[in-house]
């Protein structure tokens, strides 16, 4: 048996505008958005096989944890693209920074921080 990852639920303060640099950068589009649990307010972004739900709850949200430091901390997403120097021009256009770049058996990568201190890898295999 072979499991597939269907989405991963974040927490950000604003949902429409991350959902919308994600249309951007990655090419998703929304798949359902609205009421969330306890009043909060959610976005489904991604493809047909999978999606990150945006969550942002009725009360503000605290400030992130240090990646790799806590339990169960996000410590970063990784998406695969097809084109990694068309994606990091988009990732320049949409006001963030590359970083980390790294090539490796069998491709290459690199990172970006978001404004919610969600670090993102694009990466493109051979």
């Amino acid at each position: 048996m072979t499991a597939t990852l269907e989405h991963a639920n974040i927490c950000v303060s604003d949902p429409d505008k991350t959902a919308a640099w994600m249309e951007k950068i990655f090419g998703w589009h929304i798949r359902w958005q609205g009421p969330a649990l306890n009043g909060g307010y959610t976005v489904h972004v991604g493809s047909k096989d999978s999606y990150l739900a945006l969550y942002a709850p009725a009360e503000g949200l605290a400030d992130p944890t240090p990646r790799y430091s806590s339990k169960g901390a996000l410590n970063h997403l990784a998406v695969v693209v097809e084109d990694l120097d068309a994606a990091e021009a988009a990732v320049k256009a949409a006001g963030y920074t590359p970083k980390s770049h790294a090539d490796y058996e069998p491709g290459r990568r690199f990172y970006f921080l978001d404004e919610e201190g969600v670090e993102y890898e694009l990466v493109e295999y051979d």
